[in-house]
């Protein structure tokens, strides 16, 4: 047996040597382990060439299986990526008059073959495959807050390959956020989070582009930053913050995804008004009295427990951007992470909720 494995070694690496094509190269395997097989039959138990070419003719043929399965997945892979390729490129008409060539346009959606290659496992997915791939790459996502909540959900959205992220936050790494924001490093320290994420992002896809905002969202500066996002991230540990994304999003008329953490136990909606689904005030009229919601400075956090969550966030953003599945409009999502427990709850809107409900008079965000 190992004499055989010796000779497919030969035949596959010198073949490359010699410049044979891979389709050459996996002929002279089949060829190889067909000759092994054919001797294993022929043979009588116990001869010395049974012996050394593998004794069991079914274990060739084990091999010729696993082989052929391989061969077909890889091929099937290929085929896929030459579809989606076929996609990228716009079918030429035929005209028997010859005609001047058109003028290139720039398609900000167009996928390189590097990545086709990066997003393969995307695009094999029914629900997301080369269009809801292209719809990532000309997506713009407004992350706010780049701590526990954001680092997970920054990460996964630039892996997936949101073309545009606008990270918003004045905060800096510190060495007690270490424990559970992943993106940033140790010897980040005393760098803006926002500068740090985007630098982790950028190692991590150099494909995505990434605008790092070291400011706070304010009543002044939030419809601009707002103005050519098509989703909202909230991943803030403040209620001002999230009133003032709620009601920035709601003008604005797009999805806010909203993540909140206590002790062990996190939730997520995605609050979007513009498809019937509540808005945040709805849910939270008025902030918690002082001492009712502790941060996670004061109360303490499960350190794995922001990357569950934020995941889900970028999850329901990837879910909202290429339209697979069914997104948690209407749904708060909640994860006990020390019984191990989920549940959803369901969420309705409030006809005198002041930002988004019929009684509503004026359009303007207001603040927290």
């Amino acid at each position: 047996m190992i004499l055989v494995f010796a000779l497919m070694a030969l035949a596959w690496w010198g073949g490359e040597w010699l410049g044979w094509r891979k389709v050459e190269r996996q002929a002279a395997l089949v060829v190889i382990i067909l000759v092994a097989l054919g001797l294993n039959l022929i043979l009588p138990a116990g001869h010395a060439v049974r012996e050394i070419t593998g004794r069991y003719p079914q274990f060739w043929v084990l091999v010729l299986v696993l082989g052929s399965i391989a061969v077909l997945y890889g091929t099937l892979v290929n085929w896929l990526r030459s579809i989606a390729l076929s996609r990228e490129s716009p079918v030429q008409a035929e005209n028997p008059a010859p005609m001047p060539p058109p003028a290139p346009t720039a398609d900000p959606s167009r996928l390189t073959g590097e990545e086709l290659t990066r997003y393969a496992r995307h695009i094999v997915l029914r629900e997301i495959g080369g269009t809801g791939q292209k719809k990532l790459k000309a997506a713009h996502v407004l992350v706010i807050g780049a701590g526990g909540l954001g680092s997970p959900a920054l990460l996964y959205l630039a892996a997936a390959g949101v073309g545009r992220v606008t990270v918003l936050d004045d905060d800096v790494v510190d060495a007690s956020n270490l424990q559970r924001q992943v993106i940033h490093r140790t010897d980040g320290q005393g760098t803006n989070k926002a500068e740090s994420a985007a630098q982790a992002m950028a190692a991590l896809n150099p494909h995505v582009k990434v605008t790092p905002l070291a400011t706070r969202l304010t009543l002044e500066n939030g419809p601009d930053i707002v103005a050519s996002a098509d989703m909202i991230l909230d991943g803030t540990d403040n209620f001002a913050t999230r009133y003032l994304a709620n009601d920035l999003a709601v003008a604005a008329r797009i999805p806010l995804i909203s993540g909140a953490l206590s002790q062990w136990e996190g939730q997520l909606s995605v609050f979007d008004p513009a498809q019937g689904a509540p808005c945040y005030r709805c849910i939270f009229p008025d902030p918690p009295a002082p001492g009712l919601a502790p941060s996670c400075a004061e109360a303490g956090v499960m350190g794995p427990l922001p990357g569950v969550v934020g995941a889900m966030m970028a999850a329901e953003a990837v879910k909202l951007i290429t339209g697979a599945g069914s997104p948690l409009r209407g749904e708060m999502l909640i994860y006990d992470a020390l019984w191990s427990e989920t549940r959803k709850i369901r969420l309705k809107r409030r006809d005198a909720c002041p930002t988004c409900g019929t009684a509503q008079a004026a359009s303007t965000p207001k603040d927290g």
